[in-house]
């Protein structure tokens, strides 16, 4: 049914959950999953560059070591379950994009990612990138809550 599942992962407990779910249906269908980790870029405003280059100096190294956490923890539970698993890490301001470029670029044919679960004035400012991924997708998604 399925050949290659992207697994999107931001380290919650809830997109642990998907990607076990997600694991399980790859080895169902005997498919390989691909782990995605989307960071959001250092934004500043031009206030002390020496200071905010520094600044962002940190933060990107400290970002690439948890985006290379998330992947291992999703490779690990894929072998676990005799899964074959790579992943990635992008920097980008708009992770459904993201998540949709990676599933064209990795040959995807199934998105598996969590929903979670913000409601009202929450999702109006935060938006939902799993809302903007189910509408721009052109593979199919399973949202898991």
């Amino acid at each position: 049914m399925f050949k290659h599942i992207l697994l999107p992962v931001d380290g919650s407990d809830l997109s642990l959950r998907a990607v076990r779910l997600g694991v399980e249906l790859a080895k169902t269908c005997g498919a390989r999953v691909y782990a995605l980790h989307v960071v959001a870029p250092f934004h500043t405003i031009a206030y002390m560059a020496e200071m905010l280059a520094a600044t962002e100096v940190v933060y990107t190294k400290d970002a690439i070591v948890r985006a290379r956490q998330y992947i291992a923890e999703v490779q690990r539970i894929a072998a676990e379950a005799g899964i074959e698993c790579a992943g990635s890490y992008v920097f980008d301001d708009h992770p459904h994009e993201a998540i949709l470029a990676t599933a064209r670029e990795q040959h995807c044919d199934l998105v598996v990612m969590a929903s979670h679960g913000w409601r009202g004035f929450t999702r109006l400012l935060l938006g939902s990138e799993v809302h903007k991924v189910l509408l721009k997708s052109e593979i199919p998604v399973l949202v898991c809550r």
